[in-house]
């Protein structure tokens, strides 16, 4: 059995779910070896299966002007470090066709963006590389449409999907999440995970100096929906974490503060138990 299908069965099989996890973006080495060190240590005290998350391209920034990470051969660079310092496997996201082999060369989950995942260039070359393939919710998407976005990796031949819930557009500047969504997502026939920071979004709802804007957020509500996914009974958690969100580069008002991450598993395992 390849790597790929041992991890898949494993995630499948997490009690009470597993967990992908980490920073928004690579904002360096030392940051993100550090954040990968301290995360570690709490799902490994609390038994959780944990899949490292970072992105090493933010390539749908609300301003061009927006700290983006550093590139993909710098940025798989340090996720690699990060998978052979502490043995943990690598969930990043794709926005091209032309990043999937390379990427697929260390991650060991490839993600499909949000906006992304009708695409099917992109998803079938994503598949290709046989690796794990998340796809998130286009906040635009009926659940019914992750169906057919799961379909699409499977015919490319690889069984190894999952599909994430990331939240739905209300209004012009503010995401819902339905509860029913995680139900009628089971449809694709595949784990279903929860991303419960991305969820509480404003997409360009925070105004800067000079009249730009960008993402806000709710992160005091994370833990409402993050005890509403488990209590429904998804496979995963996606929450990103930050050790100081008020002064990270990219969505800092949707990641998780690192000191409050245990206490909140521990709240999460209890429900979902």
């Amino acid at each position: 059995m390849d790597s790929s299908a041992v991890l898949f069965n494993q995630l499948k099989g997490a009690e009470p779910f597993f967990l992908l996890a980490g920073p928004n973006v690579i904002e360096s080495e030392e940051h993100i070896l550090r954040m990968a060190n301290h995360i570690k240590g709490i799902t490994s005290k609390l038994g959780l299966p944990l899949v490292f998350k970072s992105s090493f391209d933010k390539a749908n920034r609300t301003s061009s002007k927006s700290f983006r990470g550093p590139g993909l051969e710098q940025g798989l660079k340090i996720l690699e470090k990060v998978k052979i310092a502490y043995d943990i496997p690598i969930v990043t996201d794709v926005h091209e066709s032309i990043q999937c082999e390379a990427v697929g060369r260390v991650a060991d989950i490839i993600q499909i963006p949000a906006f992304l995942c009708r695409q099917t260039d992109l998803l079938v070359a994503a598949a290709r590389t046989g690796k794990i393939i998340n796809i998130k919710k286009g906040q635009f998407c009926a659940s019914s449409v992750m169906v057919n976005s799961a379909e699409k990796i499977r015919l490319a031949g690889n069984p190894h999907v999952m599909v994430c819930e990331r939240g739905t557009m209300f209004g012009y500047d503010d995401l819902i999440v339905d509860p029913r969504n995680l139900e009628w997502m089971r449809d694709a026939n595949c784990p279903v995970v929860a991303d419960v920071t991305h969820s509480l979004q404003q997409p360009a709802g925070r105004k800067l100096e000079g009249g730009g804007v960008a993402s806000g957020g709710l992160r005091e509500l994370i833990p409402c929906i993050a005890r509403t996914c488990v209590a429904v009974g998804v496979d995963g958690i996606f929450m990103e974490v930050h050790d100081d969100p008020l002064n990270a580069p990219v969505d800092g008002p949707t990641q998780w503060p690192l000191r409050h991450l245990e206490e909140l598993l521990e709240e999460l395992i209890a429900i979902a138990s």
